[in-house]
Formats: C-alpha cells, structure tokens, sequence
C-alpha cells in the first residue's frame, strides 16, 4: 500500500511547485521506502536548494526515511544566516563566494567579473565539466538548467529564476547576500583573472594613438593581459552598479 506524508516548502523553494502547492501544505504519497531527499527530488525541488528539513519538528538528513503520517517542512539555503546550531543539510555559508556558470550565463558571469567576484565560465565545459570544476575549486554551481543541480554529485548549486542578465544580476547579488562584497573592476570581464595597477610606459606599445594621448592611468589583467583605461563608458558602469547598490 501507499504511505503518505504532509510536507510545506518555504520561501523560494515555492519557485518549483504548480500554483496549487506553493506557500501550503499538502499531502504527497510514495511507494516503497524512500529518502527524504528522494521524495523531495521527485516533486521538483534540486536538493543542492535545501538546507534545512524538519521531520515532525526535529531536523533530519537526507538520508531520513519518512513514516507514514509525518508531517515535513523543507527550507531554502540559508547564504546569508548561520543555522548551524539546528542541524543545516549544506556547508557552512559562502565567506568568500566562488561560481562557475553554465553556458546559458555568460552576459550574468561578466557582470559578476564586473563587480569583482571570482566566476568561472566556459562555454565548451559539458554538465560533467561544471560538475567536477565545482567540487574541484568549492565553487557554486549557476544555472537555468534543473537536470544539473539533481546530480548528486553537486554540494553547491542555484538555479537563476530570471532570464534577463539585470535581473539575473540582482537576483544573485540578493541570493547571496552580496552587496557588502562588491569590489568593481577588480576582475577581467574577459577571463575572471585579477586586475592590477601598471605603469604606462610598460603598455606603451600596445596602445592605439588616441588612447595613449589622452589617458594616464591604466591596469592590466594579470591572467590575460588584457589593458583597461577608464574611458566613457566608465560613467555608465558606475551608474549601473549604483542603482544595484541602492536597491
């Protein structure tokens, strides 16, 4: 026979769920004797989405296997708060946060670069690429694409609900809780490398004739090489990065 538990997810987990189970309790039959994290993979919600789960009001692991008649809470990723003390499913919150996008994410991953967060991007790494990239370097895993963060291979992981760069922007920066953390235009938009002060005279040579002319301070990625001056449309960056910040 079918057993059945009541289980509610809370917050952003709701993103997941058809209109009739979001923001409520509901009552969900299995078969069998599934995880926890089974059943909750199986309604739709990634598990690298989850931190926390009550069972009948104690915290439990994945590896929990629901009776009959439980009633279940599930919890977003908690990035910004410690909850530790009740038992937390994922590592200790992102200190120094670290990303690899996938190839849905470019535009979002030089915006990240933009603001001086190390993000990773690889247009020919495949999911199994991104995945081991991930565990390999503690990075989190961004995506719009839900089959990746099933992977139980993956420890950190965020499916990006928006689908505008801008939008996709603040929605990681308020994700995260990221806005104490923003350095602009330490990172190189092209390849994620650190930027760095030079002098003029030692990229002399590799300037055209209008920009050695009229500008005097310069910086260099320390990766690539590549050379940034603060030109025109410097006013534009900074006044994107301003509403960020009033927001």
């Amino acid at each position: 026979m079918p057993s059945h538990i009541h289980i509610r997810f809370y917050e952003e987990l709701n993103d997941f769920l058809p209109s009739r189970r979001k923001k409520t309790e509901f009552r969900h039959r299995f078969n069998g004797t599934p995880t926890i994290k089974d059943i909750i993979e199986s309604i739709g919600i990634p598990h690298v989405e989850v931190d926390l789960v009550l069972a009948n009001g104690e915290p439990v692991g994945f590896s929990y296997k629901p009776s009959e008649g439980d009633r279940v809470s599930v919890y977003p990723v908690f990035e910004s708060m410690d909850i530790s003390p009740v038992n937390r499913l994922r590592p200790e919150p992102l200190r120094v946060p670290r990303f690899i996008l996938d190839v849905h994410l470019g535009k979002l991953a030089r915006n990240l670069r933009m603001l001086g967060f190390d993000s990773c991007f690889d247009k020919d790494l495949d999911d199994p690429g991104i995945i081991e990239a991930a565990t390999r370097e503690q990075r989190t895993i961004l995506t719009r694409d839900l089959g990746i963060l099933k992977n139980g291979k993956v420890q950190r992981g965020y499916y990006v609900r928006n689908i505008h760069p801008p939008e996709q922007l603040r929605e990681v920066l308020e994700r995260f809780d990221l806005k104490g953390k923003i350095k602009p235009y330490s990172r190189c938009m092209q390849c994620n490398g650190r930027i760095e002060k030079v002098d003029k005279e030692a990229i002399i040579d590799r300037l055209e004739p209008g920009t050695k002319k009229c500008f005097n301070e310069f910086y260099r990625c320390s990766n690539c090489g590549k050379i940034y001056w603060k030109g025109t449309h410097i006013d534009d960056m900074n006044l994107f990065i301003h509403t960020l910040l009033k927001m």
